[in-house]
């Protein structure tokens, strides 16, 4: 009777971790997984009465086809990479970090502090790094407040970096309302910031994009080759065997976020002097979560999350494309990337795991 009772109790279905999935399989899935993605965004651009091959090779052309349209594509991959890869360091370890949004809003308001208010003080090359400097302290310091509350009182850190991201969205609608109000508007706005404080362009994108590809080089080394890098996937596989080897993990918890959070405020900085030119409610322009996906999908490779980067930012560039050629509604656009990358994140767990059928036996790896 008892066997019976536990074989009810048995779930249909259950999750295995695999242990030995080749890595010529593991792509195969997700190769399987890329071409099912198109097939169902396929049929959600019949539905729309549209040609799926044509609009498929307009989004590339629209990301791809012309200098011009590509070095949108870049200026779009920078803060998905560089925000990705602050997130990812915090992810390392396990410490949820939601709040990219939030610190790349608080970077960019520290840095709108100096370009606004002491463009005419400073030559170009000063004002840019303290503006870089001030970008990176303020959204380091942002990530210390959920990193303290994680160390000392076991907090959530998903649930209190999600809402700092409301309190710094707030705090710049009371800035574009008040203290920063360009003068002479009728609604919301801050002034634009000054053509000699703008970061220069080179080969037509500002030069953020050169400082992306040396962070993704830096944070390979230190996540891979550093002690600092080890502490951290220590930490993230367990807290006591971090403990026992002698690691600080209050210490390693409040280091990381900063990290995390000085990337994030950079990104604010970029795209503030090198992107909008201003602050708004979009500065962070929902950066902050999509480079969660970047992440994930990279699994915190740094030159991983440099091609998945790129990959979003075309489907986000080419989008755009296809709305104006084929008049297809924005919603109908973010829906199909959404397929995409529901597709792409879904393989992942049957890369990382299987489903065994009710009564069947899992051989010891």
């Amino acid at each position: 009777m008892s066997t019976k009772a536990g074989a009810k109790r048995e779930p249909l279905l259950r999750m295995v971790k695999r242990d030995d999935l080749s890595p010529l399989r593991a792509w195969a899935y997700r190769g399987i997984a890329f071409i099912l993605a198109l097939v169902c965004g396929g049929l959600l651009i019949l539905v729309l009465g549209h040609n799926p091959i044509l609009v498929y090779r307009d989004m590339v052309i629209g990301a791809w086809g012309s200098s011009t349209v590509i070095r949108e594509t870049i200026k779009l991959t920078v803060p998905l990479l560089v925000t990705a890869i602050g997130l990812a360091a915090a992810f390392k370890m396990k410490f949820w970090n939601i709040g990219g949004e939030g610190q790349i809003l608080v970077g960019a308001v520290a840095a709108g502090f100096f370009g606004l208010y002491t463009a005419q003080i400073f030559p170009r090359p000063i004002l840019i790094i303290l503006m870089m400097l001030a970008g990176m302290a303020a959204g380091g310091l942002y990530g210390l407040i959920p990193a303290l509350f994680k160390a000392k009182w076991r907090t959530n850190e998903t649930l209190v970096t999600l809402m700092l991201n409301y309190i710094a969205l707030a705090f710049v609608k009371y800035l574009m309302n008040g203290p920063w109000k360009a003068p002479g508007s009728t609604f919301p706005k801050m002034p634009m910031l000054v053509s000699g404080g703008r970061m220069t362009q080179v080969l037509g994108v500002h030069w953020g994009w050169i400082l992306a590809l040396v962070i993704v080089v830096i944070a390979w080394f230190y996540f891979n080759k550093t002690k600092q890098g080890y502490e951290i996937s220590v930490v993230g596989e367990s807290e006591n065997t971090a403990r026992y080897a002698g690691i600080s993990v209050k210490k390693v918890i409040i280091r990381t976020m900063f990290i995390s959070g000085a990337l994030c405020g950079l990104v604010g900085m970029m795209q503030f002097a090198g992107a909008d030119y201003t602050i708004t409610e979009g500065t962070a322009g929902g950066v902050g979560f999509t480079a969660i996906t970047v992440a994930w999908l990279a699994k915190m490779n740094p030159f991983g999350m440099l091609v998945v980067a790129l990959f979003i930012a075309m489907l986000g560039r080419g989008s755009n494309t296809i709305q104006t050629i084929y008049k297809i509604p924005a919603s109908a656009s973010s829906l199909l990337i959404g397929i995409i990358l529901f597709f792409m994140l879904g393989c992942e767990f049957f890369v990382r795991y299987r489903l065994v059928k009710r009564g069947k036996e899992v051989p010891d790896a």
